[in-house]
């Protein structure tokens, strides 16, 4: 299976995304997410999840954990 900066540089170029354009809509610098994509740096669980909401996949394929690309149902806030 891929590993994070694998799948983070993939979803970016399928969605024909610039690193500054995905940073600026992660609310990250474009430095920071070319570290993420090289693997020197990893981010933070806070980025981590947008980086999930942004592209509508689960944390779990982000990581490598599982192949299957849909996340999981969101749960309900009450």
């Amino acid at each position: 299976m891929k590993n994070f900066n694998e799948r983070l540089r993939e979803l970016r170029e399928d969605n024909n995304l610039k690193q500054k354009e995905l940073a600026e809509k992660i609310l990250v610098d474009q430095r920071s997410l070319s570290f993420y994509e090289i693997g020197k740096y990893e981010p933070n669980i806070e980025t981590l999840k947008k980086i999930a909401l942004y592209f509508n996949v689960s944390v779990d394929y982000l990581l490598g954990l599982t192949d299957e690309i849909k996340p999981y149902p969101r749960s309900k806030k009450t």
